[in-house]
């Protein structure tokens, strides 16, 4: 009989080898392979016959006429436009986000109004005990909401559980890796556990037609702990962002298979949990009553929802000799110096002396490549000490030839500054519909800086 075969699975990508190592050969992490007890394999003794011994699967045409699965609603409307409209029978959702972000909050808030509606709805909390949960409940108003609480890791004790009678409607696990599945061996949050709990729980969902919610931890770079498949294993995936010392939190979709994309839900942690911001522009605006240089409001774009921020960019001359410093705070650091330097090779302006911060207002973070043309308005009024006009707005993607490019969503983006009291926009001269907004067009940046100064 062949001897069997060990193998080694790295805790951080989920990549396996034959051998352990102190790096991992795929993502380069130190000592985070780890012997898979319940992964042993033996060699094949013989071929086999893939077309015997199976079944045979129906297919189905494009056309088919099937009714598509329900959507159960929140009742929270940010939520509810990050999922698309809420959750879908059967889907299987992970949130992730940092730790302290409001995720187990915003989940409570969603299983209360649902079960609220006569829905059956299970929270599962592998991390904190029933009791923990019914405080934190009641602190948010919602102790007397009828939702099913549990204290529960294993897997097989959890499906038993929840197979006992009518599905529920929801089911929420907080969180994946506590979970534990007795069919293979290893730790709680080992690759091989994660993947083989979440399959399971998966598989549970989309028999009975329940809607799984899944919580994830994130590692220090921000993505989800475990391996990368379980990403690909469920349906939606929100990330939950923002910073502990702000108060707004926005939730946004990176994988929808039954909606849009780069939606996003804005959400202010309150005293009594997590509070809907329908205007989220408001957050990140400051108040404008006085003109400030290095300053100008950028209409971003996140899925179908336009959002204001408002760009800040500061420079400080330097003796000579000296190193200047480049610093952004919400804005990739490459396509700043991408900025500057068609600024400096394009329009004839200096920043080799100067030292350069960047910001987006509020913590937003943007990426949005529209916002080039705005970051290039807010350092040449910062270097000029020339203010940009209080009511206009700037959108447009920069070239390296210096052009000025239209972006999609023009008409949307001036609308939306419309609405806040902008009269004015300083956009890409091929930029047709101004959605009622003055505008201010430009072929390239040299006439846009030309504009920003005077000449």
């Amino acid at each position: 009989m062949a001897k069997p075969k060990k193998r080694y699975v790295c805790q951080a990508c989920g990549s396996v080898s034959s051998q352990w190592a102190g790096q991992c050969a795929d993502c380069g992490d130190w000592n985070t392979l780890v012997e898979d007890a319940g992964g042993v394999v033996t060699p094949f003794q013989a071929k086999h016959n893939l077309q015997s011994g199976g079944r045979a699967i129906q297919l189905v045409g494009l056309d088919t006429d099937i009714a598509l699965p329900e959507r159960t609603g929140t009742g929270i409307a940010e939520l509810d436009r990050a999922l698309g409209g809420g959750f879908v029978e059967g889907s299987a959702t992970l949130i992730g986000g940092d730790p302290g972000i409001g995720k187990s909050t915003l989940l409570l808030q969603a299983a209360a109004k649902i079960a609220s509606r006569g829905l059956s709805v299970a929270y599962v909390s592998g991390e904190e005990a029933a009791d923990q949960v019914r405080l934190r409940a009641r602190r948010l108003g919602l102790g007397n909401a009828p939702v099913q609480l549990a204290a529960a890791t294993s897997v097989r004790d959890i499906l038993t559980t929840l197979g006992q009678g009518p599905a529920p409607a929801l089911v929420v696990i907080d969180s994946i890796q506590t979970m534990h599945s007795d069919l293979i061996e290893g730790a709680p949050g080992t690759v091989s556990q994660v993947r083989a709990s979440a399959g399971e729980l998966i598989r549970f969902a989309k028999e009975r037609g329940t809607a799984l919610v899944l919580v994830g931890h994130v590692t220090k770079d921000g993505s989800i702990a475990g391996p990368r498949v379980l990403e690909h294993m469920v349906d939606t995936v929100l990330a939950f962002e923002g910073e502990r010392s702000h108060q707004y939190r926005i939730l946004r979709a990176v994988k929808n298979r039954f909606g849009g994309t780069d939606e996003i839900g804005v959400f202010a942690m309150r005293s009594e949990g997590l509070a809907e911001v329908g205007n989220p522009s408001s957050l990140f605006l400051t108040h404008r009553d006085e003109s400030v240089t290095g300053t100008i409001v950028f209409p971003a774009l996140e899925g179908t929802r336009p959002v204001l921020v408002e760009v800040q960019a500061l420079t400080v001359r330097l003796a000579s000799g000296a190193t200047p410093r480049r610093a952004v705070v919400g804005w990739d650091s490459g396509r700043l110096a991408m900025i500057l330097a068609v600024l400096e090779a394009r329009c004839g302006l200096s920043f080799s002396s100067c030292e350069v911060y960047l910001n987006i207002s509020g913590g937003y973070r943007v990426q949005d490549p529209a916002a080039d043309l705005a970051v290039a308005a807010a350092l040449v009024s910062a270097l000029a000490e020339r203010p940009v006009p209080a009511d206009a707005i700037a959108f447009g993607e920069v070239a390296l030839s210096g052009e000025v490019r239209p972006v999609a969503h023009g008409a949307l983006r001036c609308r939306e500054a419309a609405k806040l009291g902008f009269g004015r926009a300083m956009a890409p001269a091929a930029q047709a519909d101004t959605g009622g907004l003055e505008m201010a067009g430009f072929k390239s940046l040299g006439a846009f800086v030309d504009h920003l100064l005077g000449r």
